[in-house]
């Protein structure tokens, strides 16, 4: 028999990939200093805070800011990547995921986001699949950053769970670490060998219910 009562899924990566949104944002930011952005540098902008990821791109740019100067490109930043996000689209969703979702929800699981992103109610309302979480555990909720399991334990309360009750979905190997911090099994999505999950999957279009049972 087995004990799992709830998923807790992260968003970016998992439900909807904005990651080309940040990138596209960074590189407009990069290009209005005078200098280029690659994709390899934006690589090594996974799972980094903006303030974190802009040090290191002023960086790569040879670029001096003061600290208020800082702050106002933060800003801008995240202005142009808010605009993008404002015009997505229920087709946005990464394939496999709201069906997923629904088949959990179905067979009687709980469902929680657990995402750093300050973003993601937006995000959520916008591809129309608010309604098929239970609680949605985000960056205005948790003040430690994943790989501390806070965002996760927090939706496993949220949901009246216990931690290992539940199956953590993460493309992000900060977020596996999180998962298993916090006491819960993990579904990695994306490269065998590079996530140290209980289970990796390119993408929840190949996740099954006889999968998670078998945790």
């Amino acid at each position: 028999m087995n004990n799992i009562k709830a998923c807790i899924f992260d968003l970016d990566g998992v439900i909807v990939d904005t990651a080309v949104y940040h990138y596209k944002a960074w590189k407009r930011l990069a290009n209005s200093l005078g200098f280029d952005f690659t994709e390899h540098q934006n690589e090594q902008l996974k799972g980094v805070s903006r303030v974190r990821s802009l040090e290191l791109i002023l960086g790569w740019g040879g670029v001096t800011k003061t600290a208020e100067e800082q702050e106002v490109l933060a800003t801008q930043k995240n202005t142009w990547y808010m605009e993008m996000v404002n015009q997505m689209k229920p087709d946005e969703i990464l394939p496999g995921a709201k069906e997923f979702v629904e088949v959990c929800r179905k067979a009687g699981i709980k469902i929680a986001l657990g995402s750093a992103s300050k973003n993601s109610m937006t995000i959520l309302n916008k591809i129309g699949i608010t309604n098929l979480f239970d609680a949605v555990i985000d960056g205005n909720k948790v003040s430690k950053a994943k790989p501390d399991p806070e965002v996760f334990l927090e939706g496993a309360k949220a949901l009246s769970v216990a931690p290992e009750e539940c199956v953590v979905f993460e493309d992000a190997i900060a977020g596996v670490e999180a998962a298993k911090a916090g006491g819960m099994k993990v579904v990695g999505i994306g490269q065998p060998g590079v996530l140290d999950a209980d289970l990796v999957i390119s993408g929840l279009d190949k996740m099954t219910l006889d999968k998670l049972f078998k945790l």
